[in-house]
């Protein structure tokens, strides 16, 4: 008999008595991994759109080394989830699943399995055995019961499937890939999706994908997010990650912010496991990925790809294989800025056009074809409605956690004829991140610190001292300027934005310096890297005019004139 554990409605064994909406067919989803969970979460709605003939109920499974964070995920999207041993006493006209690897009860009701990447492309540890599997095929015990359907993206990988599992002949279903359609609609939206990440106009977003197992790239560098946030220059790039939805499953959350702490201070975007990474994906300027379906993706849609790992336990012959062997390789030992700005620079449109025909045919077919499989396995006729269309991916919003702490490096180019005073060059990178850097003969280095820094050590040390937020006047930003100086003996100088525009600067000596900027520029830690620089290279402060430039990013003129009144030094 069933037991207390088991759910009443919809489909306990006197269901009706206690139902509201009543249907003709049952579809139970078999809930097992994250990641095989969230793909049928995320292409099932328009499918069944409307259609009170269909009930859903779902499974849950427990048997996964990446069961963890299923049931949230389930009770998060408002299902109705039984235990995995009431299957046995229901009988549903379909089981739905993106996860193959899954025992289903004795029965008639066929069983279609979803394939939760890009096909049959990678080795996996089996839980039934100590050998490997082929990612993506249903075991033999379930293909020789005559239920299971495996659809596929591509008539090539039926072919693949027969090699290993010849079991699998007539019983596939070429439907396409619903996620690669939802990526082709959402490229008409990557400036909006760019913004909600915090992306400027000009910036370039580097997107770290790893798949989950130890020939990942978050297995093989797990340090690589530190190094490119501590390498490339701030204020012309952001860094984001996708880790595989495993990675969060096997060491969770806490783990991952933990491992990631300098980078995440440092302005590291991380996407949540699901229903985020396709938006942070189309964001990409350029891809650092391995051997998983994210790359795979990315490569698709005409991003520059550098592979950063790349496991002996992706598929020879496979799509994921030819991307491995025609994507340049990122270098580890070597400095990675020249590496990304060769890609970005190098790369032609269509680059990997046979990676993607090889992956995916037919492309925006996937809704309108699994569809019909659905409703056809379930002996139930198609809505009369018209056929399901591929939305935008949901828009991702995470702006860089804010950096309170900046290693500033800055030179100064001579004055042109007819042009500025001189050029500022400031470059920054998240002290977080940054070991000691020393002096050369033609740079400046400075710590800046904005006074909501946390570390003490940090605040202590710093040259140039910040002033989060603007100030209501000048004569609060003086005295801030004063009171700040005399608390921190080692500092060299102070900045802090005044409402209606510009910026004051407060120096040791007493002195202050009001910077404004000729265009939008309002960052006090670069109006004061401005200043902090003439004042090392013994330029004037007074009524000049230098050009202030972030890479080739911008470039903006600022005025720099000493106020009056600020005589009295800070002793």
């Amino acid at each position: 008999m069933p037991g207390s554990r088991h759910l009443r409605v919809p489909v306990g064994h006197d269901a009706e008595r206690w139902s509201t909406l009543r249907s003709e067919k049952t579809l139970v989803v078999a809930a097992r991994t994250v990641t095989s969970t969230a793909r049928v979460l995320e292409c099932l709605p328009p499918l069944l759109r409307g259609d009170r003939r269909v009930s859903v109920v779902f499974a849950y499974d427990p048997t996964s080394a990446f069961n963890d964070g299923v049931l949230d995920l389930l009770h998060d999207s408002g299902c109705r989830v039984m235990p995995w041993d009431q299957l046995a006493h229901i009988a549903p006209d379909l089981i739905l699943s993106a996860s193959e690897n899954i025992d289903v009860p004795e029965g008639s009701c066929p069983v279609l399995v979803l394939p939760h990447g890009v096909g049959f492309q990678k080795l996996v540890p089996d839980s039934r055995s100590p050998h490997r599997r082929l990612s993506g095929a249903a075991p033999d015990s379930l293909l020789e019961t005559g239920r299971a359907w495996l659809a596929l993206s591509h008539p090539g990988q039926e072919e693949q499937l027969l090699v290993s599992h010849p079991k699998a002949a007539g019983r596939t279903l070429l439907v396409g890939d619903a996620s690669f359609d939802e990526l082709r609609i959402g490229l008409r939206h990557v400036a909006a999706f760019r913004r909600a990440l915090g992306v400027a106009d000009g910036q370039r977003l580097v997107v770290l994908s790893s798949t989950w197992g130890p020939t990942s790239l978050l297995g093989q560098a797990p340090d690589l997010p530190e190094r490119l946030l501590a390498e490339l220059p701030y204020d012309e790039y952001r860094v984001a990650a996708i880790f595989h939805p495993n990675v969060w499953s096997a060491h969770g959350a806490w783990q991952i912010r933990a491992l990631q702490a300098a980078a995440l201070e440092a302005g590291l975007i991380v996407a949540p496991p699901v229903h985020a990474w396709q938006s942070v994906l189309l964001a990409a300027s350029v891809v650092i990925g391995d051997h998983g379906s994210v790359t795979l993706y990315g490569a698709s849609l005409d991003k520059p790809v550098l592979l950063g790992a790349f496991g002996a336990d992706a598929v020879a012959g496979t799509a994921i294989d030819a991307l491995g062997a025609s994507a340049p390789r990122l270098d580890l030992r070597g400095r990675l800025l020249p590496q990304i700005e060769e890609v970005v620079r190098s790369h032609a449109p269509r680059r990997y056009a046979a990676v993607r025909e090889q992956a995916f045919a037919e492309p925006g077919q996937a809704l309108s074809r699994l569809r019909a499989a659905l409703y056809h396995l379930m002996k139930l006729p198609e809505p009369p409605t018209a056929s399901p269309r591929s939305l935008t991916p949901r828009k991702f919003e995470q702006a860089p956690a804010p950096v309170t702490s900046w290693l500033v490096t800055t030179a100064v180019e001579p004055a042109e004829s007819g042009g500025t005073d001189a050029t500022v060059l400031v470059r920054r990178s998240p002290a977080a991140v940054c070991d000691d850097v020393t002096e050369t003969t033609d740079t400046f280095i400075h710590l800046s610190c904005d006074d909501e820094e946390r570390d003490a050590q940090l605040m202590e040390s710093a040259s140039v001292l910040i002033h989060h937020g603007p100030m209501a006047s000048s004569v609060s930003a003086l005295q801030w300027a004063r009171d700040t100086l005399n608390r921190f003996p080692g500092s060299l100088l102070t900045a802090a934005a005044v409402r209606g525009g510009g910026c004051l600067v407060g120096l040791r000596d007493g002195r202050a310096v009001e910077a404004t900027s000729t265009g939008q520029l309002t960052d006090p830690c670069l109006l004061a890297a401005t200043v902090y620089t003439c004042l090392r290279a013994g330029m004037p402060l007074d009524d000049s005019i230098v050009t202030l430039r972030l890479g080739d990013l911008r470039e903006e003129d600022v005025a720099l004139r000493l106020r009056p009144g600020w005589n009295a030094g800070c002793r």
